[in-house]
């Protein structure tokens, strides 16, 4: 069963009373692949929901990334630290990437008000951010010139 725009904007909303973000972020996800132009309420509540979403994740491995430094003379608790550290990673680096796919391919193409492609633009900027905060070598320079050059971009 395939819902329309409204039907999902209304689970997106019921999910964020409930604080079920993962569930907010597919449903507006979905709204925004229909490939309209998303109002200013829609649009909020996908970055509401992704926001939430990745924010989780960020603290997570902010966390766990503490403990393993505390834990360098055990080595078996490092190890399991490490493993748990790179799962956290790969989860915010597929939502990065998913939220980046979305404002590539429908958003900022799709925004015909500047209020909304600047928005985009610094929401491009931030998950470009949120990547280089667990990125090293390369990957972290070009993540950070990524999301400088989105800043940059809203900004003129």
């Amino acid at each position: 069963m395939t819902m329309d725009k409204s039907e999902l904007v209304q689970k997106a909303k019921l999910a964020e009373q409930a604080e079920r973000y993962d569930d907010m972020a597919a449903a507006m996800k979905a709204v925004t692949e229909q490939g309209h132009e998303l109002s200013n309420e829609e649009r909020n509540l996908l970055s509401v929901a992704y926001k939430n979403v990745v924010g989780a994740r960020r603290s997570s491995w902010r966390v766990i990334s503490s403990i393993e430094q505390k834990t360098e003379r055990n080595e078996k608790k490092q190890q399991m630290g490490k493993e748990y550290r790179e799962k956290i990673e790969a989860e915010l680096q597929d939502i990065c990437n998913d939220v980046l796919e979305l404002l590539d391919k429908y958003l900022i193409p799709n925004a015909t008000q500047p209020e909304s492609k600047v928005f985009y633009l610094k929401m491009k900027g931030d998950y470009f951010r949120y990547l280089s905060e667990v990125a090293s070598g390369d990957n972290k320079q070009t993540t950070v010139s990524n999301s400088q050059q989105a800043y940059q971009e809203a900004q003129s």
